[in-house]
């Protein structure tokens, strides 16, 4: 009985440690944005964010993030608008969209 309770411990504490490490990030994306993105789009990362609503942003979903960038940016090249970004950057310009009321630092 022991060891099965340490080996579910093990489990739960595993599973929950992955699921943080494979969330995206808010954080990250504004990263991805000064480093690949902000330069292309020659607007800060708040004036880009502020391009939708939070509920504009939802409905492009991370799918069409790629398609939404290149319709504000289409000076965007490929490499920046890689399919494993695309959730950091829809994170990013959620939490900073145009009725959150934040601001980010880029």
């Amino acid at each position: 009985m022991k060891t099965f309770l340490k080996l579910a411990m093990a489990s739960a504490i595993a599973l929950t440690l992955t699921t943080t490490v494979a969330s995206a990030d808010a954080a990250k994306g504004q990263k991805l944005y000064a480093k690949k993105l902000k330069a292309p789009c020659g607007m800060s990362g708040a004036d880009f964010a502020k391009k939708n609503t939070v509920d504009g942003w939802g409905k492009v979903g991370a799918a069409g993030m790629a398609a939404e960038i290149k319709k504000i940016c289409p000076s965007v090249g490929d490499k920046a608008i890689k399919e494993k970004y695309m959730q950091h950057y829809l994170d990013f310009a959620t939490q900073f969209a145009s009725d959150s009321g934040n601001v980010p630092s880029c």
